[in-house]
């Protein structure tokens, strides 16, 4: 398959979403850096849809279930009031938020494998592995991506949305 034809389809499988009313305010949210919310879940999907045809994986499970990853409500870069339990940080609650918000604005297209990609792609922060292949190259496409605006050791907490407790000196 050309790499346009490729394009294509991928554009096709995630069209109804990104284009959005819902999924086009993620372009408001920060998310690593600079990037939004909604340029790093659409290059997620992208890596991960590519990814999944060369493996003769279900790809259009893992485009939708890539580019809804991190499909929370409100953009959490920005929230001033901080978790006090960790599951309740960022890193370990957003796949559930996100998991919720697909169920209400696109449930045509949860199935277990799309479930599976949503819920489990931040681990080891969720403690139960991914089920499905598709669900790992998620999971790894989202760790790629966000390696990509990563450049100080000590910023990993805010990356991963976890609150520091100390300020370093």
């Amino acid at each position: 398959m050309s790499k346009q034809k490729r394009k294509q389809e991928f554009s096709e499988i995630i069209h109804h979403i990104l284009t959005s009313e819902e999924f086009q305010r993620r372009k408001t949210f920060k998310h690593h850096g600079e990037e939004t919310v909604y340029d790093h879940s659409l290059k997620v999907a992208y890596y991960a849809y590519i990814w999944a045809k060369w493996l003769h994986l279900d790809a259009e499970a893992t485009a939708i279930g890539a580019l809804l990853h991190d499909f929370y409500t409100t953009p959490w870069m920005d929230n001033p009031v901080k978790a006090k339990r960790i599951r309740d940080m960022h890193g370990f609650a957003h796949p559930k938020i996100a998991f919720e918000n697909t169920k209400k604005y696109f449930p045509e297209v949860v199935n277990p494998k799309v479930k599976d990609i949503i819920t489990k792609h931040m681990f080891p922060l969720t403690p139960i592995p991914p089920i499905y292949l598709e669900s790992w190259l998620v999971t790894f496409a989202d760790k790629y991506v966000s390696l990509s605006v990563f450049k100080d050791v000590k910023d990993l907490p805010k990356y991963v949305g976890i609150n520091k407790t100390k300020k370093r000196k």
